[in-house]
């Protein structure tokens, strides 16, 4: 039995794969790890995920020697407007190695941009799709932007030059409008932007109230800054918000999700400063229209009222000599019906009064005593039931001339 030595099998397997496999192959793959020593060179693994549950299925070191990968990168990034970092895939160039102390691994010797493109642009088109099947992708785009939006909250680096020419663009418009505007902080690059972004987000949700728009800008940089952009979670949280949002990151060529969402998406930041001094002085000019019409409207209906003024100063006298005649007739219609009623209440009190003196005077004594009736007295006591009597009784008679004075001697029941 040959026995080999673990160099010699090694080196055996390194001949073999030169032999089966001299020559250079695109591969499919992504990166799970992107490492790049002092020296310049880069280390990568690249992995394949099965598409139904996402395990492994494939795994293998790369390596991308400094002299190819200072070419790479800048080419890469350029066209693709994407760092050269883990989680994207690339489609790769590469020279399958074997080396007898490191064991198997891929030299990369070319990159075609193109494909990850088509990936970056198949991910975006994702990320449109589920918001949209989540109703919110047009949510922002729908909110009525402040016809005069002076209240700016601004999403930037505090040290971008995009953010200095932002506020120097506000502060120094022709017109001397004025704006508010505060600074939230955030990540304008890097793996960093979508959680630094999200976090002042929510900041500024607490103080609402106090702004009529959110302005998100970065100055000009390199295309591959442009990822941080691309993400689910901050496209839906921008869509979402419930002030209108600006965007202005600062590249003419490509647009990211976030501006895909966004109310307004403007190219820089000096022209989301423009658009705002547009909008503001559009509203002046509006402003100053309707207080123009306010002013001749007032002038017209003062005119119109001073002299319909003078045409009633001018008349005053005749109406004043007309209703005075008015009031008098009315009057001496009023005194003609007061004094007609009154004769005849006087009239029918009289006759009333007439009437109560005849009652009166049948029911005066003297009178009745003067038809041939007496009153019988008795104690000085009018007697009217002979059952108060009693034999011997003195009585009086009264009639209507004299008294009689006589005894009770038998009374008949």
């Amino acid at each position: 039995m040959q026995t080999l030595t673990l160099l010699e099998l090694n080196g055996i397997v390194r001949q073999s794969l030169l032999h089966a496999l001299p020559d250079e192959y695109w591969v499919q793959a992504e990166l799970s790890d992107v490492r790049v020593n002092p020296a310049g060179h880069c280390y990568v693994e690249f992995v394949q995920k099965d598409a139904r549950n996402h395990t492994l299925v494939a795994k293998a070191r790369g390596t991308v020697w400094g002299n190819v990968f200072r070419l790479l990168r800048p080419y890469f990034e350029r066209e693709t407007g994407q760092p050269f970092v883990a989680g994207i895939k690339v489609l790769v160039k590469v020279r399958v190695e074997f080396h007898e102390l490191y064991g198997y691994s891929l030299t990369i010797v070319d990159i075609d941009p193109s494909y990850t493109v088509g990936d970056m642009v198949r991910r975006r088109r994702e990320i449109l799709r589920q918001l949209e099947e989540e109703g919110v992708i047009n949510l922002n785009k729908e909110l009525t932007l402040s016809i005069a939006p002076q209240r700016v909250a601004i999403i930037s680096s505090s040290t971008a030059a995009g953010y200095d020419d932002f506020c120097n663009q506000l502060r120094n418009n022709p017109y001397g409008l004025h704006f508010s505007t505060v600074l939230f902080p955030a990540v304008m690059q890097g793996d960093k932007v979508e959680e630094s972004i999200l976090d002042v987000l929510e900041l500024i949700q607490y103080r609402l109230d106090e702004f009529d728009v959110v302005v998100i800008i970065r100055g000009g940089g390199a295309v591959s800054d442009l990822s941080g952009f691309d993400t689910y979670l901050l496209a839906a949280a921008c869509a979402q918000f419930p002030l209108p949002i600006i965007t202005g990151i600062g590249h003419e060529r490509d647009d990211t999700v976030l501006d895909m969402v966004a109310n307004t998406r403007v190219k820089t930041p000096t022209a989301a400063a423009q658009y705002l001094i547009s909008r503001v002085y559009d509203a002046s000019l509006r402003l100053e229209e309707l207080a123009d019409t306010l002013r001749n409207r007032v002038m017209s209906t003062l005119d119109m009222q001073t002299r319909r003024l003078a045409e009633i100063t001018r008349q005053l006298p005749h109406l004043v000599a007309l209703r005075y005649m008015h009031e008098k007739n009315c009057h001496d219609r009023l005194w003609q019906r007061t004094m007609s009623a009154l004769a005849l209440t006087m009239e029918s009190r009289k006759s009333q009064l007439q009437l109560i003196h005849q009652r009166t005077k049948a029911c005066d004594i003297e009178h009745i005593l003067s038809k041939g009736f007496s009153l019988v007295l008795k104690g000085g006591r009018v007697v009217t039931d002979s059952m108060d009597l009693h034999q011997g009784d003195a009585i009086h008679i009264r009639m209507a001339k004299g008294t009689i004075v006589s005894e009770v001697k038998t009374i008949e029941e």
